[in-house]
């Protein structure tokens, strides 16, 4: 399985950003996807996760609201959303992926096997 990651870099606050994962080598549609991000002496967070059919989507409480994930299973892709970010979603972000079958604790890293090799996204104050 292979992510990679895209569409990282620098924005000022209260503006918006797209990130792409796109995902090869497995059949994309049996694959749920997750959001991690880290921030500079942070630990790692949950910003959000959406379940292999698309029907269930999970996110962390600080992008609630202003966050949103999607998939594109023709284009094997999964896209987050990002508005009015804040200095404070400055982190690096990396996409996960695990199989259908594990259907719990999306918000964490337990069964995520598959990691990109993540971006970086700075927001200006």
């Amino acid at each position: 399985v292979q992510l990679v990651e895209s569409g990282g870099g620098l924005v000022q606050a209260g503006g918006s950003m797209r990130l792409s994962c796109t995902v090869s080598g497995v059949i994309f549609e049996n694959y749920a996807v997750a959001w991690f991000r880290q921030g500079s002496g942070k630990e790692r967070e949950f910003v959000a996760a959406i379940s292999h059919g698309g029907d269930s989507i999970y996110y962390g409480d600080s992008v609630k609201g202003r966050f949103a994930i999607s998939r594109d299973n023709d284009k094997m892709t999964a896209l987050l959303q990002m508005s009015s970010l804040k200095p404070e979603d400055t982190a690096f972000y990396r996409c996960a992926a695990r199989p259908y079958y594990y259907t719990k604790n999306y918000d964490t890293t337990t069964d995520y096997g598959s990691w990109g090799q993540g971006t970086q996204v700075t927001v200006s104050s």
